[in-house]
């Protein structure tokens, strides 16, 4: 089984672009990390203050590795979570092999 993360972030009105340049900095380390298995980003082309951010990793730890990770820190936490009207995340587990 793998773990997977869906999440959902909400800019606060004029900060898409924050949000946006922090995702397209974020998302080669995070594909480059050793657990990680998919990473996706979408911005709603009706909505565009909304990002759903789709991962899938080897398992927990390695989702917590990336929550550890130098470039979660600095553009996650850092950057684009700060100005943030909402964030949502929802964890599962893949079925099957």
């Amino acid at each position: 089984m793998s773990y997977v993360v869906s999440a959902v972030w909400t800019a606060e009105p004029g900060q898409e672009g924050v949000v946006l340049d922090a995702i397209e900095k974020l998302t080669p380390p995070s594909r480059e990390e050793p657990g990680n298995l998919f990473y996706q980003a979408f911005q709603d082309p009706e909505a565009p203050l909304v990002f759903r951010l789709f991962e899938i990793y080897t398992d927990e730890a390695a989702y917590a590795a990336h929550g550890a990770s130098d470039h979660f820190k600095q553009y996650a936490l850092e950057q684009a979570i700060p100005v943030l009207a909402n964030r949502e995340r929802a964890f599962y587990e893949t079925i099957g092999g």
